[in-house]
């Protein structure tokens, strides 16, 4: 009797565990970087992804002293970056940045602006 209770209960094991999972399935995340610059900063929309606009980012990159060089792309992007992921952004998109400029407080600062955004959950069945 012990050994038919122990069989039932290993048969009623496997055949729940071979059911299909009828639990919630985990939404897709996005995981995107601009390749060329390591940060997930683009001067372009993103089309292929619903999003929500969380605000726009502005950063300013500034030259340690006349001799130095301008701040690269990579550089102003990882800026703009810090600023967004602060506001819970998963991708800053339309990113654009000007020439270096000097003023009385920089020997040359570059300002970039761009749009803060947080992808939308896909829904269930695309």
């Amino acid at each position: 009797m012990k050994l038919l209770k122990l069989a039932s209960a290993a048969l009623l094991v496997s055949v729940l565990s071979a059911q299909p999972a009828t639990a919630k399935k985990p939404e897709k995340a996005y995981v995107v970087v601009n390749e060329e610059v390591g940060v997930p900063v683009f001067p372009h929309d993103i089309t292929d992804r619903p999003y929500e606009v969380i605000g726009e980012v502005k950063a300013g990159v500034r030259k340690a002293t006349v001799f130095s060089k301008e701040a690269s792309q990579k550089k102003i992007y990882r800026e703009l970056w810090e600023r967004a992921r602060k506001l819970g952004a998963d991708a800053v998109i339309n990113a654009t940045y000007g020439d270096s400029h000097v003023s009385a407080m920089s020997w040359g600062k570059t300002n970039a602006t761009g749009t803060a955004i947080r992808f939308k959950p896909v829904p269930a069945g695309q």
